[in-house]
């Protein structure tokens, strides 16, 4: 039996995903910075 559930919108499939997105994103942030001794947003010419 296929299951019908949508994987769109607020379900536990895409919150997983954007999690682990949310986390690497952050992980490769902080590296970022640490490689370069910069911040993030002076990277960016925000600052």
């Amino acid at each position: 039996m296929e299951s019908t559930e949508n994987k769109f919108g607020f379900t536990q499939f895409a919150e997983t995903w954007n999690g682990r997105l949310a986390m690497l994103g952050f992980v490769i942030g902080v590296a970022t910075e640490l490689l370069t001794g910069q911040g993030i947003l002076h990277q960016v010419g925000l600052m």
